[in-house]
């Protein structure tokens, strides 16, 4: 396990450089799979048997996003799921994106050893991660 994925994302408010060179490399080199594009983001393609386990894997994302306050952009389709991440308050890469991918892959693993079937167990194997209450809205 990444030393990344014990860490926590912080809220971002701009005027931060982006990560870029030597210290983008340092980085994706903590996080196994992921790449660099364009020193702007950083993506991954994961694989699963169906669409089904792959829309479970995605709704698991976007509680662990939630409950970072860092959310990427996802697409899914049939047997895969493309994340794709960077901060958009600076239009770049920093340190929380990296940490989120590195927790993305611990879920990964969890989900593909059956540890972690839906967000009540991921709370449950991660005592940290405490699921936000949501207010219903109501659609007109």
């Amino acid at each position: 396990m990444s030393d990344l994925a014990s860490k926590f994302c912080v809220p971002c408010r701009g005027g931060v450089p982006p990560l870029k060179g030597e210290e983008l490399a340092s980085f994706e080199k903590r996080v196994d799979g992921w790449s660099a594009i364009d020193e702007h983001h950083i993506t991954k393609l994961f694989k699963f048997t169906n669409f089904c386990e792959a829309l479970r894997f995605v709704n698991l994302v976007g509680e662990l996003a939630e409950e970072q306050g860092h959310h990427p952009d996802i697409y899914l389709a049939w047997g895969k799921v493309e994340i794709t991440t960077w901060t958009h308050k600076i239009n770049g890469l920093t340190e929380n994106d990296f940490i989120l991918a590195a927790k993305i892959d611990q879920l990964a693993t969890a989900f593909a050893d059956g540890k972690v079937q839906d967000s009540q167990k991921l709370t449950q194997a991660d005592p940290q991660v405490q699921p936000k209450k949501y207010a219903k809205t109501s659609q007109q």
